[in-house]
């Protein structure tokens, strides 16, 4: 329970966090930017990492010229990318084994048919637009290798929503993080960045289901 506790504390008040650590270590903050964002898109097993509001912090800072822009762009968006790479290829790795399974209460092989296709038909910007989203971010890339997408589509897309969601955000911080406005409210656009694109899929999810 301590454990959740000091979970949840980080990621609602991430910027007091990170700015204690650049302080206290210095240069080893990218290292822990790198890890975060490399473990939160590459684990399926941590979708809960605050990706967003990381990002937007981070660009923040550099706006205050506690950290470097170019290089936190250029680490974080590798780490992004190669943890989508990563979960990716897991998923590909397992998907040739659950599918020589026959029908069974875990497995449905027409599923597993429906999803390839449709990775292979809408895959690419579902891709991009989940980086956005926080839990779904981590389990689409998982999902796009298990339903076997080719791995050209997936690593153009994987690298133009990496290069979106990271320059995007991390910018964004850089050019209004350090406004008053802003400072006097972040808690509360810390938490618009985890609730909202949360609200907006778990919207489209149900739309899609009444829809079928």
């Amino acid at each position: 329970m301590d454990l959740l506790l000091q979970l949840v504390d980080f990621i609602l008040h991430v910027d007091r966090h990170l700015a204690s650590f650049v302080h206290q270590y210095g240069v080893w903050v990218y290292a822990l930017l790198f890890v975060i964002i490399f473990v939160e898109t590459g684990l399926v097993v941590m979708p809960f990492l605050p990706g967003d509001s990381l990002l937007f912090i981070v660009g923040a800072m550099c706006g205050a010229e506690l950290m470097s822009l170019p290089l936190v762009m250029g680490l974080l968006l590798a780490a992004a990318i190669l943890g989508d790479q990563t979960n990716y290829t897991v998923g590909r790795y397992f998907g040739p084994k659950v599918f020589r399974w026959e029908d069974s209460r875990f497995f449905n092989r027409q599923a597993f048919l429906q999803a390839n296709a449709f990775y292979e038909k809408y895959g690419g910007i579902t891709i991009v637009l989940a980086r956005f989203m926080p839990f779904i971010r981590t389990f689409v890339p998982f999902v796009a290798g298990v339903a076997e997408m080719s791995r050209r589509k997936f690593t153009l897309f994987n690298v133009l929503g990496g290069a979106l969601w990271v320059l995007g955000l991390t910018l964004a911080g850089y050019l209004f993080g350090n406004a008053p406005f802003v400072q006097t409210h972040l808690s509360k656009i810390i938490w618009a960045l985890i609730l909202v694109p949360g609200l907006i899929a778990i919207f489209g999810a149900w739309r899609a289901r009444q829809s079928a």
